[in-house]
């Protein structure tokens, strides 16, 4: 038998998508989890911990808990080296959907330039 979330669990309402946001996976031991510790060292990287979650992802290292990460920032790079500082395994990175938007728009900008200029 297999069970079912009801529809107010749902993984859209529980990890709902948010602009100006990217998303981490990280590893740490069971025995050394701490959400605050967590919460620690995104906010150290001038971000905020928007949703944690505790996964059973595979394959895990024996006694490693894997924990999802959505944070406020639109660039990961910091709070991924941030969380490493602190001791997690961060074993993925999954950017914001408009992470590269400023970049994508100077580069637009300059095109346009360069073509009504001459």
């Amino acid at each position: 038998m297999q069970c079912q979330l009801p529809p107010h669990h749902s993984p859209e309402l529980l990890f709902a998508p948010v602009q100006d946001s990217c998303e981490l996976t990280v590893e740490i031991d069971r025995a050394d989890y701490s959400a605050s510790a967590i919460a620690r060292a995104v906010e150290d990287a001038d971000a905020h911990l928007l949703n944690l979650n505790v996964t059973a992802r595979e394959p895990l290292q024996e006694g490693c808990v894997a924990v999802e990460l959505r944070v406020s920032h639109r660039n990961a790079g910091a709070v991924g080296r941030s969380l490493e500082r602190y001791g997690y395994r961060v074993t993925d990175i999954r950017e914001g959907f408009d992470a590269n938007r400023d970049t994508m728009l100077e580069n637009y900008n300059e095109l346009m330039l360069s073509i009504f200029r001459d």
